[in-house]
């Protein structure tokens, strides 16, 4: 027998189904926000530079599209001049500047949300400082490797790649 306006119980539309897509979403969804924070984290030095120099324009009368652009162009420029100093930078301490310009800020940013992350569900403030430190050395690591990922050293002016030659006078194996 049909009755009209009855709806059909299907698999689909049970009640454990929609309770499994639930959670499903949920830990997709906290997934995808954990890997904003830890990307944004990572690219700290860049992001607040842009972020200031996107408001200023914005400040200044550029408009709230001039202003995005402005501050994505100075932030991309920011990391990219940063990556290009830390390789070209022949000194172990000019490369400990760029790097520690670029880690230290992301690792108070990954101290600081990795401190927020954990007041949502530890409830021990040791655990929780504890956490955080960790969670700030990785992101610090991290955003030092991001920057110091170019591993060979830009070229001195005069210098050019080509075959290893040995020294005068050496021979090598087989003649």
């Amino acid at each position: 027998m049909v009755v009209e306006g009855a709806t059909l119980a299907t698999f689909v539309t049970g009640p454990i189904t929609m309770i499994i897509v639930g959670v499903l979403l949920n830990v997709v969804g906290l997934g995808a926000l954990c890997w904003a924070l830890f990307a944004l984290a990572i690219h700290a030095l860049p992001f607040f530079v842009g972020m200031t120099v996107g408001i200023y324009s914005f400040q200044a009368g550029a408009g709230p599209f001039g202003a995005s652009v402005v501050g994505f162009v100075t932030a991309g420029f920011t990391f990219v001049v940063g990556r290009y100093a830390f390789s070209v930078a022949r000194s172990p301490i000019c490369r400990l500047v760029i790097g520690l310009l670029f880690a230290v800020p992301a690792a108070h940013a990954g101290y600081s949300v990795t401190l927020a992350l954990a007041h949502l569900d530890i409830p021990s403030e040791w655990w929780r400082e504890s956490f955080a430190v960790l969670g700030a050395i990785a992101v610090g690591g991290i955003a030092w490797a991001n920057v110091s990922m170019q591993t060979d050293p830009a070229l001195r002016p005069g210098a050019a790649l080509g075959p290893l030659q040995p020294p005068n006078g050496a021979t090598t194996a087989g003649g």
